[in-house]
């Protein structure tokens, strides 16, 4: 284990306000003062290439009430991002809006050639509104584009060397785009391109000479919340407020009524919800129907405004995400399988794996699964009509999407196309291409690496004092989160004397721990863990609140365990 190194002059640097344990806290990762506010008057303005183009393209759809198609992804941030635009827009007073979202089976990924068809086909739009999607859609763009529809690109996967020919591309990932965050999800993207379009119509009359009222768009910031998490981008201060600001709406059930059923099937109560909860219960089942089937459902699910019928599709999609755990666990004991009879160990630069049974829904919660198990870059493939699709998540030190660039460059007959991420991206091959595929990209990930295997340590906050094991300092983080990826939830740890455990739930570990040369006794849960024989361990872990028959306890949740030195 690694300790985070605090930074002095910022620990001194904080106003007294701040209780000492958070100081410690936010100087070991780096946040000054200035950038903890989670007030909505600190988000960056949208100061976007080509925003003023988009602009007055909405604004001329507007008026001239065209007909408007959103275009999304088939994940939680499509169908969020989705269901801003839609909702922006028909506050704004758009009556001919409506959205169209890829079948992954039948149509790929993005703004394709087969989905502009089937838009001209079912919706003959004048105006495309690409969300989380479109930057990498050429093709896409270019028949939209001959067969008179203009389109308005909103995305926030990596750009290549060349752009697609579109009216305008708002992306915060843009060379030349000056919008400090650059870690925005296509929600994010998607809010701020409304967002903007408001403050413009308010300029221009617009409200006033169509007696409209002006749009509230924090009645959308929920959804902005549960797509941000749910797509692990980087929380940085915008992030964080548009987060912050979300699940303070879902506490006050300010929210889609999509968003509440979902909960309560998850067992989740609304009042007391952390972004963690938007991640493993809510996005999960959205997920699921766009893996086995398509969005949609997920999509009418956010958008209506009526209870009864949130809980129907709330209920449907939890069909979904049971075939999904049982499609998932049948896949990842096969995906074990031959991990293990090709002897691999902790220490392989790459693992690349294919069944033709395997579902191309699910391939990338399996390559996920891997990718923690053995520290490594994990591509996993399924048959994808007369193609492979896969899906590739990676580590911090090997950027993905640059290393497919590179890939690509150096072999432009091995991958059919691509996109994505630093930690996770999306390819088709060819199914002939498998074996070369998989040697060309340990090769290049070895050399990537300089022939050095990343050491995987957790990073920890180091040890507390016995005193500051307690439940204020418990409700402290809550009150201090969201955390996540790049704002990392403290992590603990200390040796313990296991002085009671039982497994609960069939699989999981619950434990009283007695901190070593100390009286004081914790209650503690390990899940996944066996019963252990060693009763001196060491322990990381989280301080978490358990509620339990009306009454509040801290509870340790255990991260790693080990025998105690």
């Amino acid at each position: 284990m690694l300790t985070r190194t605090i930074e002095q002059g910022l620990f001194d640097s904080y106003s007294d306000d701040i209780p000492t344990f958070l100081k410690k806290i936010y100087a070991a990762r780096g946040v000054a003062e200035s950038h903890l506010s989670l007030n909505l008057a600190h988000l960056l303005t949208p100061n976007f290439l080509q925003l003023n183009t988009a602009l007055i393209l909405l604004e001329q759809a507007l008026l001239n009430q065209k007909r408007i198609l959103i275009v999304g992804d088939f994940d939680c941030d499509g169908a969020t991002a989705s269901v801003v635009a839609l909702k922006s827009l028909r506050m704004m007073g758009a009556k001919f809006v409506d959205f169209l979202v890829p079948n992954r089976f039948e149509h790929g990924y993005g703004l394709s050639e087969d989905i502009v068809k089937l838009a001209i086909q079912e919706k003959q739009p004048n105006l495309i509104i690409t969300v989380d999607n479109g930057i990498s859609s050429f093709d896409g763009v270019k028949l939209a584009k001959s067969s008179n529809i203009q389109v308005i690109i909103t995305d926030h996967h990596l750009p290549s060397k060349t752009l697609p020919e579109a009216d305008a591309i708002i992306n915060p990932n843009l060379k030349g785009c000056e919008f400090l965050s650059k870690n925005l999800a296509g929600v994010g993207v998607c809010f701020y391109l409304f967002s903007a379009f408001k403050t413009h119509l308010i300029k221009s009359d617009y409200f006033t000479h169509h007696n409209i009222t002006p749009p509230d768009l924090r009645n959308v910031l929920d959804l902005v919340a549960l797509g941000t998490v749910a797509d692990v981008v980087k929380l940085d201060q915008n992030n964080r407020i548009l987060i912050d600001q979300g699940i303070k709406r879902i506490q006050q059930k300010k929210c889609a009524p999509g968003i509440l059923a979902l909960l309560e099937i998850a067992n989740r109560p609304s009042a007391t919800l952390r972004a963690s909860d938007l991640g493993f219960s809510v996005a999960p089942r959205l997920n699921a129907a766009g893996r086995l089937s398509d969005i949609s459902r997920g999509i009418k699910c956010l958008l209506t405004d009526d209870m009864n019928d949130a809980r129907r599709y709330a209920q449907e999609l939890e069909v979904f995400n049971q075939k999904r755990k049982q499609a998932q666990t049948l896949m990842q004991e096969q995906a074990q399988a031959i991990v293990d009879t090709q002897k691999v160990t902790k220490g392989k630069f790459a693992i690349s794996l294919f069944d033709v049974s395997w579902h191309e829904g699910i391939v990338g919660i399996v390559a996920g699964k891997l990718k923690e198990d053995y520290h490594c870059p994990v591509a996993v493939f399924a048959q994808s009509g007369s193609d492979l699709k896969g899906s590739i998540r990676s580590i911090p030190s090997v950027h993905i999407k640059d290393l497919l660039d590179l890939l690509d460059r150096q072999n432009p007959d091995l991958i059919l196309k691509f996109g994505g991420h630093a930690m996770a991206a999306g390819l088709s091959i060819k199914p002939e291409n498998f074996v070369n595929f998989e040697q060309v990209f340990a090769n290049a990930i070895q050399t990537h690496l300089d022939n050095q295997i990343p050491k995987v340590e957790l990073l920890t906050d180091g040890e507390l004092e016995a005193f500051e094991l307690s439940l204020d300092n418990a409700q402290l983080l809550v009150d201090a989160g969201p955390w996540g990826q790049g704002f990392d939830e403290p992590i603990f740890y200390a040796e313990f004397d296991i002085i009671e455990q039982k497994v609960v739930g069939e699989k999981h570990l619950k434990c009283r721990l007695k901190l070593k040369d100390n009286i004081q006794v914790f209650d503690a849960i390990a899940f996944f863990q066996p019963p252990l024989k060693n009763t001196k361990v060491q322990i990381a872990y989280k301080l978490s609140i358990n509620q339990w028959r009306g009454s509040t306890s801290l509870q340790l949740m255990i991260e790693q365990i080990h025998k105690a030195i």
